[in-house]
């Protein structure tokens, strides 16, 4: 891909609107020409791409969904088949994945997306980074984190998901600098070491670069996965977001105030309901437009995730906009007895209770076609002291009280972790 020579977050306002415009009319041009649910939208709502010349006139334009991905996933491909290198997947709203598919080129940005991101969370060819996450299973993130850890030059250890022993057997063997890891098992890797008189502080790990949940509150600081993590570990966390359909990342530079955007791979807005744009600090949609991709361009996508934005200037020097941890997900908002649920502020009142080790949060619809919380608990030392204790907290906590069943570890393991899922499953939604 044509990058722009300096990254585009360094530059300022009217350099970025001026660079995304003229990609932006590109893409237009692109996608007439070679995506058929695109040529296909602009012919149902009769939109002339020569009038969206600025990035206002995008609301000109219908947004795309997840859905639509869904139903005609074919039919986003922009070029011939014998092009494509890659076939990524991720979940979809409608029960079977979306297919992603990457030509050379796409592989490219790609690696220059998380090139950007890891040494916009201070990476450097000095780093050596233990990858505990998977790069199979058509995991988009494994391969680009591997990509662009190369691209800065930096060591890599692919040591894959779980297993606390043999990650501490190799951080004491290999010395990395960094870990990337879902911050909930690395509450798992303190906790081995804490059985296993393993002086954590002693090791040479540094940082984490934490994906795949939540380690902080939309007003950046550390929620209580991100406090339990830096209270037992003096380690450095950087948060990302990221998601397949969008081939990019907003990961935080140190000062840890949010996902920095990259501008010459996304244009992003943040939509209300009525897909107006919202003002800093409210919440939105994040919607994107995506730049520079080849095989599966996407012009305002509708991600699903809530986020708040920023937009005064970083004090590492980047002048682009930052994200807000997920506020949640728009179809995961739960209904439960009058009162609003987002998913992780329930993951992080859980986190929060010492009674609790491990938990699932499943939400289901009872007979009246109402939201229902049932929460699999995996206590510390079940009682009835102790089930007394976490249902007080609850009710106080949420004003209700969800259903609750407790598991045994095996049992936990195998909910959290059904065959060929990547990362450990906190949420279940059966109202579909």
């Amino acid at each position: 891909m044509t990058q722009h020579p300096k990254p585009l977050a360094h530059q300022p306002q009217h350099e970025v609107v001026k660079y995304q415009e003229q990609k932006l009319q590109e893409l237009l041009t692109y996608l007439s020409q070679n995506s058929p649910f695109y040529k296909d939208l602009f012919a149902a709502h009769q939109i002339d791409i020569n009038q969206v010349k600025t990035l206002d006139d995008l609301r000109l334009i219908p947004t795309t969904t997840k859905e639509d991905l869904q139903k005609r996933n074919d039919d986003f491909l922009c070029v011939d088949k014998g092009r494509i290198i890659e076939y990524s997947s991720t979940s979809g709203t409608l029960g079977s994945p979306v297919t992603i598919a990457l030509t050379e080129n796409d592989l490219e940005r790609l690696a220059y997306n998380e090139y950007n991101s890891f040494t916009c969370a201070d990476g450097s060819a000095a780093d050596l980074y233990q990858l505990m996450l998977t790069l199979d299973r058509q995991f988009m993130a494994g391969m680009a984190y591997y990509s662009g850890i190369r691209k800065i030059g930096a060591g890599i250890i692919r040591l894959g998901p779980g297993v606390p022993s043999l990650q501490w057997e190799t951080i004491l063997r290999l010395k990395p600098t960094a870990i990337v890891a879902v911050p909930s098992f690395i509450l798992k890797l303190i906790q081995f070491a804490q059985e296993h008189h393993i002086d954590i502080n002693a090791s040479s790990v540094k940082k984490a670069v934490c994906i795949g949940e939540n380690i902080r509150n939309t007003d950046f600081s550390l929620n209580i996965l991100g406090q339990k993590i830096t209270e037992a570990w003096d380690i450095k966390l950087y948060s990302t977001y990221a998601s397949t359909e969008m081939q990019t990342a907003f990961t935080e530079c140190g000062e840890g105030r949010g996902g920095h955007h990259q501008p010459e791979l996304l244009i992003v807005e943040v939509l209300d309901e009525h897909n107006n744009p919202v003002a800093p600090g409210e919440s939105g949609e994040v919607t994107i437009t995506t730049l520079g991709v080849e095989g599966m361009p996407l012009l305002r996508y509708k991600t699903g995730d809530i986020c708040h934005y920023f937009d005064e200037s970083c004090a590492c020097g980047r002048t682009s906009i930052r994200l807000s941890s997920i506020v949640g997900r728009k179809k995961q908002m739960i209904k439960f007895k009058g009162t609003t649920l987002y998913p992780p502020a329930l993951f992080d009142l859980l986190n929060g209770m010492e009674e609790i080790k491990d938990f699932v949060a499943e939400v289901y619809p009872n007979e009246i076609g109402m939201d229902e919380v049932l929460l699999h608990l995996l206590p510390i030392n079940y009682t009835d002291e102790c089930d007394r204790k976490i249902r007080a907290n609850l009710q106080a906590r949420l004003r209700v009280s969800p259903h609750i069943t407790y598991l045994k570890a095996d049992e936990m393991q195998k909910l959290q972790f059904p065959e060929a899922v990547r990362k450990p499953v906190k949420f279940i939604d059966r109202r579909k």
